[in-house]
């Protein structure tokens, strides 16, 4: 059996949550490119990071992403759309936690923005589902920047040993790793329990 964790921090989009991202981006511009290639240009654009850090307004960040990626759509139409990227919980995401919840302490660590905060606060109830939810737009970090799970542990108040992580991008599983944490790449809601069972962590 391994360490047991004193908190499982997840990940959210792509994890528990129904991401769509670039292949909303890719429709929305009708684009032809490849789906690397627009996602290494995603996580290039500095307006979209600085608005996941908290550092630009709504409507700037709006503004110049419609200019910059060339949006054939106006202002308050672009954010109607990009807020929808943020669907739904995963199949088996709520019930899984449901029954993690009384065993583990839960928390999120998302690298997020203003706009798909408010639909998953408010519309999909993310924060009541663990017991700390933190998002890279309130951190003023992202991940997979080291600071960030400083920032983080400091908020869960536990030693990095006892947290176990899980996040569909092997680069920031490592950075958690460097950190100090226990961390696993995971694509959803089955993959995490069949992590947990190899760790012999799934008791229940």
């Amino acid at each position: 059996m391994s360490v047991r964790p004193a908190v499982l921090l997840f990940d959210l989009g792509g994890v528990l949550i129904d991401f769509a991202g670039l292949g909303a981006l890719q429709r929305l511009l009708k684009s032809s490119e490849s789906e690397p290639a627009l996602k290494a240009r995603w996580l290039a654009c500095e307006n979209s990071e600085a608005f996941g850090c908290g550092k630009v307004d709504l409507d700037d960040f709006a503004d110049r992403f419609v200019a910059d990626w060339q949006v054939p759509l106006e202002r308050e139409a672009f954010l109607a759309e990009f807020r929808g990227w943020a669907r739904d919980w995963l199949p088996g995401a709520q019930e899984l936690l449901a029954i993690l919840r009384p065993h583990y302490r839960l928390a999120a660590l998302s690298n997020c923005n203003p706009v798909h905060w408010a639909r998953l606060v408010d519309d999909l109830g993310v924060e009541a589902a663990f017991d700390i939810a933190m998002s890279s737009h309130h951190l003023g970090l992202r991940k997979p920047d080291p600071a960030i799970f400083t920032a983080a542990l400091a908020r869960l108040e536990v030693p990095a040993s006892q947290v176990l992580f899980f996040d569909d991008a092997g680069v920031n599983v490592e950075a958690a790793r460097a950190a100090g944490m226990m961390g696993a790449v995971v694509d959803g809601p089955a993959a995490i329990r069949r992590d947990l069972e190899r760790r012999g962590l799934w008791e229940f």
